[in-house]
């Protein structure tokens, strides 16, 4: 990513935190860092706002008979692999 040029003003105080947070030469990236988790933020807020339905359940045709079952049957599928596994063994 390009970088480019920006004159900004802080308070004093403000720019002596950071400076002894990061060091005057950590400035800029500790800025454009803390820029970038802000923008996501809003961003994430605004989504959030807007209500949009994310989960759709026929997309999830696996959790039809409710996450219980669905977590029922891959630990039925860990045994029954699990017992596979066991019983070559015991025929060594």
């Amino acid at each position: 990513m390009g970088a480019t040029r920006a004159h900004i003003v802080f308070p004093k105080e403000l720019m002596a935190e950071i400076d002894a947070e990061v060091g005057p030469r950590g400035r800029s990236a500790f800025l454009a860092d803390l820029a970038k988790k802000e923008i996501n933020r809003r961003k994430l807020l605004a989504f959030l706002e807007r209500g949009e339905v994310i989960w759709k359940n026929e997309d999830h045709p696996e959790l039809a008979e409710g996450s219980y079952q669905w977590v029922r049957s891959l630990r039925d599928e860990d045994n029954k692999r699990f017992e596979k596994i066991m019983a070559r063994r015991g025929k060594k």
